[in-house]
């Protein structure tokens, strides 16, 4: 149980960054290393936050044995890209829509491969 509560405390403080990223993009404030390879700052941000997350959320499944997390913060990074539009700091953008599944992809497939095995 001590290490469920580890990446519980490290999902926090991600969920954190996170959003001080996005708050900071809306405000149009983003930091030049973060602006300047765009592509792989999604990769990057949203394969982290779907390895910790899947990880918080402990391997869970859902409707369809759908990964629970990836697929809610699937739907998130759908409506967050859609939302980007009624910003004035921002745009909507199909390659960093791309690059946010590419990442989320990736999070979750490196979790999955992490997972304890469970001996029979």
């Amino acid at each position: 149980m001590a290490m469920q509560r580890r990446w519980q405390i490290l999902g926090f403080f991600y969920l954190m960054v996170f959003g001080l990223i996005l708050w900071l993009a809306y405000q149009g404030k983003l930091p030049g290393f973060l602006t300047a390879n765009d592509k792989a700052a999604h990769v990057i941000l949203y394969g982290i936050a779907t390895f910790v997350g899947h990880r918080v959320f402990n391997f869970r499944s859902g409707w369809r044995r759908l990964p629970l997390f990836p697929a809610l913060f699937g739907i998130f990074t759908v409506a967050e890209e859609f939302a980007q539009s009624l910003s004035p700091n921002r745009t909507f953008d199909v390659g960093d829509l791309v690059a946010s599944f590419a990442g989320i992809a990736i999070g979750w497939w490196l979790c999955e491969r992490s997972k304890p095995k469970v001996n029979p």
